[in-house]
């Protein structure tokens, strides 16, 4: 039995171990950002009181009904509300009604109000989705940086390694007195550049694990990080098209303009609302009240009438209907309409803003993406060239032919050329998948 315990701990605590330890793939890291980022639930809060504005709008087209009950006592000369009589004495007296009333004609501002909140609600979803989007791109770049400074870290460890080895061959080398020791503090120099190299590493890895994290608003760093993955340039044919048929395409889909598309559909709808206050309200109402009181005597017993009875005896019912012109108001409608004009134009004039805007934004990606190709090519040529002069360097200085100091001058040469590898490289898959993502294409690095 205890053996069976200590199996099922031991199974349990490697379990959640692992879990500890997960390791994140690009994938994951963007569905949890959208599922769990906090601007997000706040976005969506709005989005349900948007909901709830067109109830209200819906609501306020509808009868309401109000009802309302009064018991009294009163002592001396009185009103009696069941005769309308004066008497003297002390009475008892209770009175009922209900109220309805709709409004039959308010300048269509009712049916209006309602489809301004339909639109309003497409706008804060439009809203939202614009926000999971940028949530999606800030991910990508976060988890990008990760994999090019963990890429850079290997490198230097990669470097470091070579080093130690070149460094215990000159050491032996000066030992036997056939390379001067002023080699080997060169070698020993270079060693702890790289070990400095290898400490700044490790920290751009921190850093910008917890960058990631934070975008995902985990705050275990320490038990964070992404899948240990290297990523090639995935294959695209995102320049076969023009920067205009980008914008185009993306006119028709990106949410920030559907945005501020709505926003001049709404601006629209509220100029409409205010010209209403222009126009007649016809309201109508019903009414039905009844009462009793204890001084109401029956002419042929004497006898108080009964509550009940008085209540169908002496009841009524009133209605009709209210029509309310307006004539002058001070101002407040006319002002009210030319408020909404001016922000009806604002509206169209920061949805064009926002077009030159993305307009621009694509533009400036197309360049982005022809530039950083053309410096990642360069820069895998420039390392070619470099691994092929080191090679030749560590050839002529393993024969005492070349001294330390061009010896380290062509590995740093190396060690440099590597490193723009990797940082031109994962900035033009970067700038390649936000080419990509304004075409449509989700965001993915297969």
């Amino acid at each position: 039995m205890k053996l069976k315990i200590t199996l099922l701990a031991l199974v349990c605590a490697t379990t959640i171990t692992h879990a500890q330890f997960k390791k994140w793939t690009l994938e994951e890291c963007v569905t949890f950002a959208v599922d769990n980022n906090l601007t997000i639930e706040q976005f969506e809060l709005d989005l349900e009181n948007a909901k709830i504005d067109r109830s209200d709008a819906i609501g306020a087209m509808l009868p309401d009904l109000n009802g309302q009950a009064s018991v009294s006592g009163n002592t001396g000369l009185i009103l009696d509300p069941t005769t309308n009589a004066l008497v003297t004495g002390t009475i008892l007296s209770a009175s009922g009604n209900l109220t309805s009333t709709v409004t039959l004609f308010d300048g269509l501002r009712n049916i209006k109000r309602i489809n301004r909140a339909k639109l309003n609600a497409i706008s804060n979803q439009y809203r939202l989705d614009d926000l999971k989007d940028d949530i999606r791109l800030n991910v990508a770049n976060a988890y990008l940086q990760v994999l090019s400074n963990k890429e850079q870290l290997k490198v230097f460890r990669a470097q470091y390694a070579v080093t130690e080895q070149d460094l215990k061959r000159t050491k032996e080398l000066v030992e036997s007195g056939v390379v001067p020791r002023g080699d080997l503090l060169e070698i020993e120099a270079t060693a702890a550049n790289q070990e400095q190299q290898i400490i700044n590493g490790e920290s751009l890895v921190l850093i910008s694990r917890v960058n990631l994290a934070q975008l995902l608003q985990i705050t275990d760093y320490e038990n964070f990080d992404i899948a240990d993955e290297e990523f090639d340039v995935p294959p695209s044919d995102i320049l076969d098209n023009s920067a205009k048929v980008i914008f185009d395409k993306a006119l028709t889909f990106r949410n920030d303009i559907k945005l501020s598309q709505s926003n001049v559909d709404l601006a629209e709808k509220d100029l409409e609302i205010s010209k209403g206050a222009y126009l007649p309200t016809l309201t109508g109402f019903f009414n039905y009240n009844t009462r009793y009181s204890d001084q109401n005597f029956d002419p042929i017993t004497g006898d108080v009438i009964s509550f009940t009875n008085q209540l169908w005896i002496n009841d009524g019912v009133s209605y009709g209907a209210q029509l309310n012109v307006p004539i002058f108001n001070g101002w407040s409608t006319r002002n009210s309409v030319r408020r909404s004009k001016i922000s009806l134009e604002r509206a169209k004039l920061q949805f064009e803003q926002d077009k030159l805007a993305l307009e621009s934004n694509i533009q400036q990606a197309y360049v982005d993406v022809g530039t950083f190709e053309k410096a990642y090519e360069a820069a895998q040529k420039t390392l070619e060239a470099r691994r092929v002069a080191y090679q030749y360097a560590k050839d002529r200085f393993d024969v005492g032919l070349m001294n330390a100091f061009d010896f380290s001058q062509a590995q740093s040469r190396q060690d440099n050329a590597e490193a723009d590898v990797i940082r031109t490289k994962y900035d033009y898959i970067f700038r390649l998948k936000i080419l990509e993502f304004y075409f449509g294409i989700p965001i993915s690095l297969d």
